[in-house]
């Protein structure tokens, strides 16, 4: 597989290292002359001096061939452009794109990025795990199709405890999909009857998540 990376920080350099040793045929563009010498030092002929944003660049690279396209520059609009470009110019089948600012994941999402990498999110999804009282915690986003899994805790003082769940109100673009009650997970249906500290596991429309915290937090 031909992967073409984009910006030669310590993110690109790393992860063209890593995708080397595992087989593949890499490029990392890079701008600046002192990061495109240190990687082509470290990984031999990989590395690719020039600006990423520039058609010229693009196809002096073989971006017509490139399987991925992977745009981790420190500025977001740099990889917005270097992702466009590469699929509407040069056809590539897939791009994926670093965020620095999380609220740009939509915009780059209704521009047609296949994927996006918020370091941001990262590192706060791995805080809200230690957080025992935190509402939610973010498992898994399924972008295209604009849901997630969460998981959350059932407040003591939350309405729903002692509620079956087929009483339960949740919102209307949620449904509970696990429930973890100390060592055991519960695959539930209307009948299951929610208590307090449970773990809930669900899948929730993203404009829904609120609503749901809301409920579970009490």
């Amino acid at each position: 597989m031909y992967i073409i990376v984009v910006g030669g920080g310590k993110v690109g350099f790393y992860l063209a290292r890593e995708l080397v040793n595992q087989g593949h045929e890499v490029l990392v563009i890079e701008k600046d002359k002192r990061k495109s010498e240190a990687i082509a030092e470290e990984l031999g002929s990989v590395a690719l001096r020039g600006d990423g944003c520039e058609a010229s660049t693009m196809a002096e690279a073989g971006m017509n061939r490139a399987d991925i396209v992977v745009a981790v520059t420190g500025d977001d609009e740099d990889n917005l452009v270097i992702c466009q470009m590469a699929k509407k110019k040069f056809g590539v089948p897939r791009s994926i794109a670093r965020i620095n600012n999380p609220k740009n994941e939509r915009i780059f999402k209704l521009l047609g990025i296949d994927a996006t990498v918020s370091s941001t999110d990262v590192i706060l999804s791995h805080i809200e795990e230690e957080i025992p009282d935190h509402a939610i915690v973010h498992l898994l986003k399924l972008k295209q199709a604009n849901v997630e899994f969460v998981e959350a805790r059932v407040s003591p003082t939350s309405v729903v405890v002692g509620k079956r769940l087929k009483d339960v109100h949740f919102p209307s673009g949620c449904v509970i999909s696990a429930i973890v009650r100390e060592e055991e997970v519960i695959l539930p249906d209307g009948q299951t009857v929610l208590r307090p500290n449970d773990e809930v596991v669900a899948l929730t429309k993203m404009e829904c998540e609120e609503a749901l915290r809301q409920l579970l937090a009490g």
